[in-house]
This record gives structure tokens, C-alpha cells and sequence, in this order.
């Protein structure tokens, strides 16, 4: 039994909803059915009972009303229906919202007052209709029936079967089954397989399924009858480099990642009118302890059951749980950990412990005592694992956890290894030393008895040495003291820039020294500044050192949260950064293929780039600056098109560099601020309202004509080009 498709608003806690298959809790009715899959342009929609009176009814109380709603030929009438988009997670609009198909192509949600709850983005792409497939993919099409946009390129929590999750996209599972905002878990394609997350800087792995094959298409994993496939190395009709087997379908069926950090499978029963877990795609765990948020923060999973740290044969309790009646929500620390007070920080061992991530490292502490020592020089440091096989725990692995999620009781005779915790705690300053008792000193006796003269000469010396050492201890003292407070008020601002949420990964100065072999192989060198390739981890990154950047550090790390914190499979990614005194410098991923003028001016002996790979550059380019423009939560100008900041991989894929980074150079010392807006004379043809970008372009593209250069677009071995 396949389901109705409906577009719908949800009344209790949605913004846009696509609906095809079901959420916790069951419908219990669907209205007659009804058959209407697209919608025009200058379409509007009201959520009110009124006018929306086509619904489905669930048993948890919630209800939707449906806006467009496409039938499938094999059945007769709907019955249940399930959340696959979800316009802007966690908002919920009210009565009275209105969702409009605006006559410029553009999907908007506002509340009843007006205000702004999510857009599809799409101004200017051609947009002629909307219709939702029978597989659930709501669609913006154009004139030519090709998709503009589609709700298949957004997923929240849910696969639906033919539903592919390409390289870069993520799963993000809701807080709770009646909470549709984002929690911390999701799961991700990479270029060697699908990964599970739990959102933390950096993130925290607990669960991969890895090819060790790198193909030159991009990774995705496609929910097909029987199995989650991963594409590799292969197109649309290769064959999968790796399959998740996966119970055969009997009727419809979908794939959620839940709450719990748990990747089900669930299919439809007519016998009992419900969805049913038919199967836990996530095999790999004995049980429910090595999921990342079983126990909630700093919770400890023993045999299913949660507790809190305590301390061994003491009555100190250094964390509280969050809800005495819900063990699993986790632990707080009594005190929280400050970064001003790290003389305080000490730690609480938890033997036979363990924790599901072992990505963070610290290379050369190889016994607990440098281990614990690495972690209190590090104020973002929560916590370390160390872990030893045998006998020797003179050489273990030390692992660094900068946010603490749960942690599980282990048998050593059963994993075959030994694994202690120690949980950084915030000590408060002792309370005032006792008293002294008070003891009368013996009296000294002597045979000879001194003249008064020489007692009190005596004195006068004993008294001017005890004064003078006294005020040598005090200056020695203050200067400690003050040499001390300036280290440590350097070393707090570090370090509460370290703590900031949502930032990339920080490096030192020294770690990219590292990384670089000492800024020694250079790739590139642009207004901005120099690039050096080196290797984090195996991986081969690009390390920026940016030039000019007079921003001071808060600004420079705000600029830097906000550039981090954008994804899309055409722009370059940002993996770390430095800001060390008046260093400046930035990790991206290293793009093999280089930068596009290398290959569009023919330097280096470089082969010609063929007509289709160039049309696909092109589109890769536009995807890029209408996500920066269109999409972002902050919308981002780039004001530095060319071809130096158009990067390749080792498939032509392009990505654009250097977006917003106008912000971090000074504006007087830009390279190419000076040419991006001194080319003026080509602007008094051109529609002053266009964004930057554009004039850019029409510059480039104006300049090359002049110069006779356009010539070089031309591919003479294609035959649907012609010279003019």
C-alpha cells in the first residue's frame, strides 16, 4: 500500500511541509481522497480551517491540512502520512500563516503578520509550476518540465525508497518525536562513505560505513528495495561499492534517524493499521550504551541504566543530574569550568570507562600522567580517555574530548583493553586555613647574660634585615604577580575564543608550521595573501596566510564562525584556522585540480577543457553565488569573481574560494578591492541594482571582447559552437 502525497501545513509545530509517509504517531483519518499534484504561479494558500479542509488527523493530537496532494494509480484512498520537508525546523506558524508560490518562482512561508519564516530561494530561476512526485519530492519546475528546485536536495530526518543523500548533504534527526528542531546527531555523506555525527567542534564520530575508495563522482547513498547502497566510483546505473542489507519491502517503507541517534528502517501493516520497526540499520553495537546521547551530557551508560559521575570513597559530588526523574537527560557539573580560574581545574577518575568517539588524539601522550597534563594546559579540554592494551599503561592513547556526551561502563576482560576517564571538575577556593593553636615558645636561658646596649643593637639589626626581606618578598611578589596576570589574561582571551560555539577547528602557529613543513611548498598567491599545501591527519588541506587583516580578533573570529559554518558542494571548505597574535590564516580543503585560470589560459601545457566541462563549470560557479546570495542565513557578496578563485577537484568539480573574506582584510590594503570597483567606465550600461558579482562578470566578459579574447571560449571540437 503506497501512501497519498500532500504539501501541507502542520497546525502544531511546522513551518513548509512535504507529507508522504508517517510520524510516530499513526493517522487515524484521512479525508476522501483527492488528486491535485501541482500549483501555478501568484498561488496563495491560507492555514485556516476554513479554507484548507482537506486533513490528516493524528493520534497525538496533531493534525495537517493539505495544500497540494498527488494519488497514486495503485491505490484507492490515503491513510497515513509522515513529515519528509520541513521548511524551517523547530518554527512553528500559526493560524492564518500563508504559504505563497509567488509569480517570480519563489516558495514563501509568512506568519499571519507578515514576517518572513522560510523561502525556497529560486528569484530569477525561471520557475513555472509546482508538483509534488509520487515518490515525494516536491519540485519547482521550469518551462521546459526541468526541475529548479526539489525538496529531495533538502532532507531533514527521512529517506524515502529511490531517495538518494549525495555527498555533503546530512541526515539531522529532531530533538524528539514531537520536537522537529535540529538536535546534535546527524549523518553525512563523504567522498569514501556515510558517516554519524554528533555536532561539536570538532564533531564526534560514532558510527561509518567506509569503502577506503575514492571514485572520481561524488559519493551517495541511495535507500533502493532491500538495501542503503553507497555509489563510490559509479553513475546512476553503476553498480554500489558497498551495501547495508535491509529487509525487502512488502509495502511501503521509510528510513528515519531518530532522536536517539538510531537509524531505523519502518514499514507499513495494514493488519494493525501502523508503522512497524522492521529493522536498525546501525548493527554494528551490542548495545544501546555506545550511542553518543543515551545518557544525555556526561552521563554514564551501565547495562542500560544512567548514572552520574561520583567519586570513589568519597562523599564529594562534583556533577548533579539535570532531571532526577530522567536519568537519561544527563549531568551538569556543580560548578561550571572557567577559564580565569584554571588554577582550580582538576580531575575526576572514572575507571573502566569508555567513550564512543576516538578521533582526537594527543600524539605524544603516552601515559596517564602526560595525559592528564595535556588536558589541563587546554581550557576547551572537558575531559581525556586513556586507553592501554595489557599490562603497559606506559604506552597508551590518550584521547581529548572538548564536549562530553555519554559515557559507558566496560568489561576489560571482554573489549581486551583497559580504558580510564578523567573528567575535568572546577574546584571552588578552599575555604580559610584553621586557626593556629596558639603555644607559648620555650623560654630561652642563658648562662651569659647580655648588656642592655648590645640587646638593643641587637634588635635594631634583626629588625632592618626581617624589614628589608620582608619588602624584597613583596616586590618579588607583585612582579610574579603581575607578570602572571598579564600571561593569564593572553592566555584567558585564547582561550574563551576557543569555546566559542559553532567555530572551526583552531590550530596554532606551531601546528601549521607543522602541518606545512614550514610554509615551505607554495600553491597560490592572490591579494589575500600566500597558500601552502600540507597535510592534518593524512589529509591534504590548503592553508591560507592571509595578509593585511587589521581586524581585530573578536571581529576576525566572528567573520570566521560565520564562514565555517557554510556548506555546499560548490564552495570550498573551511577546516580550521589560526589567530595567534597578529597571525592570521585559514585551513580549507585542498582542491587538487587548482584554480580555473590554469586551465582556461593553457599555462603549464594543461589540455583544453572540453565545451561540457566548461557549461558544467559554469553551472557549479552559479550554484555557488546563488547559495551565498540566496540561501545563507547571512547572505554573503563575494565582490572577487575570477578565475584564480575557482577551484577543481580531480573531476572538474568546481568550488568558489575566498567568499567572505572582504570582511577580514582591511579594505585600504585589499588587492583587489582596488580592482573590483575601479573598472568603471564599463557601468553606466548596466542596471545599477545588480549585486556585485554581476558587474564583475559583464566587466570581464566586456574587456575580453575588446581585447579579442573571447576567442578562448570557443571549442573547436565541438559542433554546436560557433566562431562569430
Amino acid at each position: 500500500m503506497c501512501p497519498a502525497n500532500l504539501l501541507s501545513f502542520d497546525i502544531v509545530a511546522a513551518a513548509v511541509v512535504v507529507l508522504m509517509l508517517a510520524t510516530a504517531a499513526p493517522a487515524i483519518s484521512v479525508q476522501q481522497l483527492y488528486d491535485y499534484p501541482t500549483a501555478n504561479l501568484s498561488t496563495r494558500w491560507v492555514n485556516n480551517a476554513a479554507v484548507l479542509q482537506h486533513s490528516v488527523d493524528f493520534t497525538d493530537g496533531s493534525a495537517v491540512r493539505s495544500i497540494i496532494l498527488r494519488s497514486p494509480k495503485t491505490i484507492f484512498g490515503p491513510s497515513f502520512a509522515t513529515g519528509c520537508l520541513v521548511g524551517q525546523p523547530g518554527t512553528p506558524c500559526g493560524e492564518n500563516a500563508t504559504l505563497e508560490l509567488t509569480g517570480d518562482g519563489i516558495l514563501v512561508l509568512r506568519e499571519a503578520d507578515g514576517s518572513l519564516v522560510w523561502s525556497s530561494g529560486t528569484s530569477g530561476r525561471s520557475v513555472a509550476g509546482m508538483q509534488i512526485t509520487e515518490q515525494g519530492n516536491l519540485v519547482l519546475f521550469d518551462q521546459r518540465n526541468v526541475a529548479v528546485w526539489q525538496s529531495f536536495d533538502h532532507p531533514t530526518d527521512a529517506l524515502v525508497p529511490g531517495q538518494s543523500l549525495l555527498q555533503g548533504m546530512r541526515l539531522r534527526a529532531n530533538t524528539s518525536n514531537t520536537n522537529w528542531t535540529e538536535s546534535k546527531l546527524y549523518m553525512t555523506v563523504l567522498s569514501d562513505g556515510l558517516y554519524g555525527y554528533v555536532e561539536s567542534t570538532p564533531p564526534q564520530l560514532y558510527y561509518d560505513v567506509t569503502t577506503n575508495k575514492r571514485g572520481k563522482y561524488p559519493t551517495r547513498v541511495t535507500f533502493m528495495n532491500g538495501s542503503l547502497s553507497i555509489f563510490i566510483h559509479t553513475t546512476q546505473a553503476g553498480k554500489p561499492e558497498s551495501i547495508i542489507a535491509l529487509p525487502e519491502a512488502k509495502s511501503t517503507q521509510y528510513i528515519r534517524l531518530e532522536s536517539d541517534g538510531h537509524l531505523r528502517l519502518y514499514e507499513w501493516f495494514d493488519a494493525g493499521s501502523n508503522w512497524t520497526m522492521v529493522s536498525d540499520v546501525i548493527q554494528k553495537f551490542p548495545d544501546d550504551c555506545a550511542f553518543p546521547t543515551v545518557c544525555g551530557d556526561y552521563g554514564i551508560c551501565t547495562g542500560g541504566q544512567c548514572i552520574c559521575p561520583l567519586q570513589t570513597n568519597s562523599s564529594s559530588s562534583y556533577f548533579h543530574p539535570i532531571d532526577e526523574r530522567k536519568a537519561n537527560l544527563g549531568c551538569a557539573p556543580m560548578t561550571p569550568i572557567s577559564c580565569q580560574e584554571m588554577q582550580y581545574h582538576q580531575f575526576l577518575t572514572l575507571t573502566d570507562v569508555s567513550y564512543f568517539d576516538d578521533g582526537q588524539i594527543i600524539a605524544n601522550a603516552k601515559n596517564r600522567d602526560d595525559c592528564k597534563e595535556a588536558c589541563l594546559k587546554n581550557c576547551s579540554c572537558r575531559a581525556v580517555m586513556f586507553r592501554y592494551y595489557g599490562q603497559n599503561d606506559s604506552d597508551g592513547e590518550c584521547q581529548s574530548v572538548a564536549e562530553v556526551f555519554s559515557l559507558q561502563s566496560i568489561q576489560p576482560e571482554i573489549v581486551h583493553y583497559n580504558s580510564s576517564a578523567y573528567l575535568k571538575v572546577q574546584l571552588t577556593p578552599s575555604s580559610p586555613a584553621p586557626t593556629q593553636t596558639s603555644s607559648s615558645a620555650p623560654t630561652q636561658t642563658s648562662s651569659f647574660a647580655p648588656t642592655q646596649n648590645k640587646s638593643n643593637k641587637t634588635k635594631a639589626i634583626l629588625g632592618s634585615t626581617l624589614a628589608a626581606s620582608i619588602a624584597l618578598v613583596l616586590v618579588a611578589i607583585i612582579v610574579v604577580y603581575v607578570r602572571r596576570r598579564r600571561k593569564y589574561q593572553e592566555t584567558d582571551e585564547e582561550l574563551d575564543f576557543d569555546m566559542l560555539p559553532g567555530m572551526p577547528l583552531r590550530f596554532s602557529l606551531e601546528k601549521l608550521r607543522e602541518c606545512t613543513e614550514d610554509f615551505s611548498k607554495k600553491i597560490g598567491e592572490g591579494g589575500f595573501g600566500s597558500v601552502f599545501e600540507g597535510k592534518v591527519s593524512e589529509e591534504r588541506v590548503a592553508v591560507k596566510r592571509l595578509e593585511s587583516a587589521r581586524q581585530g580578533k573578536k571581529e576576525f573570529l566572528a567573520e570566521v564562525e560565520t564562514i565555517g559554518s557554510i556548506e555546499h558542494i560548490n564552495l570550498v571548505r573551511m577546516i580550521g584556522f589560526c589567530a595567534e597574535k597578529s597571525n592570521r590564516l585559514l585551513v580549507y580543503e585542498y582542491m587538487p585540480g587548482g584554480s580555473l585560470d590554469k586551465w582556461i589560459y593553457y599555462s603549464n601545457n594543461n589540455t583544453p577543457l572540453d565545451w561540457s566541462t566548461r557549461c558544467r563549470i559554469i553551472l557549479d560557479i552559479a550554484k555557488g553565488l546563488c547559495y551565498l546570495h540566496e540561501e545563507c542565513r547571512r547572505k554573503i557578496v563575494h565582490l572577487d569573481i575570477k578565475p584564480q578563485n575557482i577551484l577543481l577537484d580531480e573531476n572538474f568539480n568546481a568550488k568558489l574560494a575566498d567568499f567572505g573574506l572582504c570582511k577580514l582584510i582591511d579594505r585600504d590594503q585589499s588587492k583587489f578591492w582596488r580592482c573590483s570597483y575601479g573598472n568603471n567606465k564599463w557601468k553606466k550600461n548596466i542596471d545599477p541594482s545588480q549585486p556585485e558579482e554581476a558587474v564583475q562578470l559583464i566587466n570581464l566578459l566586456q574587456e575580453k571582447a575588446q581585447n579579442n579574447q573571447l576567442i578562448d571560449m570557443i571549442d573547436k571540437h565541438s559542433n554546436d559552437m560557433v566562431s562569430h
